[in-house]
């Protein structure tokens, strides 16, 4: 499986317009997705938030056919809840007060999940255990000169 962006590459720079100063999902492409993939699904996340890590965006059942996201708000899947309780993209990455890493997990999964909009990511790591077929992750630096 393979998880890219247009926008960076594996371990550089997010660029300003995806952080939280420009507001919007980086571009992502979704190829070489196994076999027996009915659904994707993709967590995006901070580990390196101060007090915990805060997931940026959680969606679910994108289609397998899918070859990835170029708006998230037209994303045709069902997108939960973040850290900051809403079913949206989060506050992007954003670097106040020191350099961050962020991560952007996806997922192939073998079913389709039975989650209502209410569900957080733990929700969904519960419920896509056991039917996880293959994972990637991409990430991406903030700082503060970019963020």
């Amino acid at each position: 499986m393979k998880l890219e962006s247009p926008a960076f590459t594996e371990g550089t720079t997010i660029p300003m317009q995806y952080t939280c100063d420009g507001g919007g999902i980086p571009p992502l492409v979704f190829s070489k997705i196994p076999n027996g993939a009915k659904t994707l699904a993709l967590v995006v996340d901070d580990q390196t938030a101060p007090d915990e890590v805060r997931d940026h965006f959680v969606v679910w059942n994108i289609p397998a056919a899918v070859s990835g996201v170029i708006d998230g708000s037209t994303l045709d899947a069902v997108v939960g809840r973040n850290s900051w309780k809403q079913n949206a993209w989060g506050a992007g990455p954003c670097a106040r007060d020191r350099e961050r890493c962020y991560a952007f997990r996806l997922y192939a999964l073998d079913t389709e999940l039975e989650l209502t909009r209410e569900a957080t990511r733990a929700d969904l790591e519960r419920a896509m255990d056991d039917h996880v077929l293959a994972v990637i992750a991409l990430t991406g630096h903030c700082d503060q000169a970019s963020c």
